[in-house]
């Protein structure tokens, strides 16, 4: 049983960002505005601060917002919060994210101000286009971020939802304005392994991409409470009340994999969630990371602690049969 911790920084692709293998998610502060906001409870500024200080004391070193989450409203709360508790700008790196339609490419200069603004002086480290749909190519995208590079507004370019065709395009067209492209953020967990098998996966380690995880618990699923408790799905709202993995039909068909992180738990001292993320973030070496959200300081504590040890090789070799026949 490996019990090294990788609160160790990684290099996030082709940049010199350094890294923890987990990031904070921030889509949860948006604060009830917009579309955004309506999908989670709506925090309170010092909610929000306790958050930020547990996962920053907690050895995780940045966090992952965007323009898009309560219309900056997430944006303006973690500088807030961050300003409060004292942690200075280059103490921490920020990712946050321009929301693409119904926009054109020229919309990412012209918000700009909006999101060195919201962010309060804390700069932004990797600016990413939240998802590919615009009213603008990809090429025109890429050099509107290209040039906030070279202005210094921003130091690295990423994306998100980009497929291996996209990802491609979007990364010559940085390399013709010697920029590189450092990331894409997408869905991956122990149950949604797309990435794996569309190319996205592939072309990011060919071009030397790293892969930011987002939902990398798969909407709660992964924790196994939905698996002990029959229950809690009765109980759910909004778009998971009707998916069919937390039916009792899904729940049976995941409940394996659910076993198989508990027994490895064991092992350690943790829990299935934090041996869920530790498998994420260590099956591929080091070119993936994930963003956990939390909306309260329990869930914070729990996405530092999946940084205290390291899975087997053998462990994530188990982990990974089981996820596959899971998926079938």
């Amino acid at each position: 049983m490996a019990n090294s911790t990788m609160l160790d920084k990684r290099t996030l692709g082709e940049s010199n960002l350094k890294l923890t293998a987990l990031g904070l998610g921030c889509w949860q502060f948006s604060k009830g505005k917009g579309i955004a906001g309506r999908f989670w409870p709506t925090l309170s500024q010092q909610d929000i601060n306790e958050i930020i200080v547990q996962t920053w004391q907690g050895g995780i070193n940045w966090f992952d917002t965007a323009e898009f989450y309560g219309m900056g409203q997430s944006e303006m709360a973690l500088s807030q919060a961050l300003h409060e508790a004292g942690i200075q700008p280059g103490q921490v790196n920020i990712a946050t994210k321009w929301w693409p339609f119904p926009r054109r490419a020229s919309s990412i200069r012209e918000t700009i101000g909006d999101r060195l603004r919201y962010l309060d002086g804390y700069p932004i480290d990797l600016y990413q286009v939240h998802q590919p749909y615009s009213l603008s190519g990809i090429d025109a995208q890429m050099h509107a971020m290209a040039s906030l590079v070279h202005e210094g507004k921003i130091r690295y370019v990423g994306v998100s939802n980009y497929s291996a065709k996209q990802l491609r395009t979007a990364y010559h067209a940085l390399q013709k304005e010697g920029v590189p492209l450092v990331s894409n953020q997408v869905k991956y967990s122990l149950l949604d392994r797309r990435i794996e098998h569309n190319g996205v996966l592939d072309t990011a380690r060919e071009l030397g991409i790293g892969i930011i995880a987002y939902s990398p618990l798969e909407q709660g699923l992964l924790t196994g409470k939905f698996h002990h408790d029959a229950t809690l799905g009765q109980s759910l709202t909004g778009a998971r009340r009707y998916q069919g993995k937390f039916k009792a039909s899904g729940l049976q068909k995941t409940l394996p994999l659910i076993q198989e992180l508990e027994t490895i738990a064991a092992n350690y001292g943790v829990s299935a969630t934090q041996v869920a993320l530790n498998w994420l973030v260590n099956f591929h070496g080091t070119m993936v990371f994930a963003i956990p959200g939390a909306s309260k300081i329990a869930q914070a504590k729990e996405n530092i602690k999946a940084l205290t040890f390291t899975l087997e090789t053998e462990e994530l070799a188990r982990l990974d049969a089981v996820s596959l026949h899971a998926m079938k």
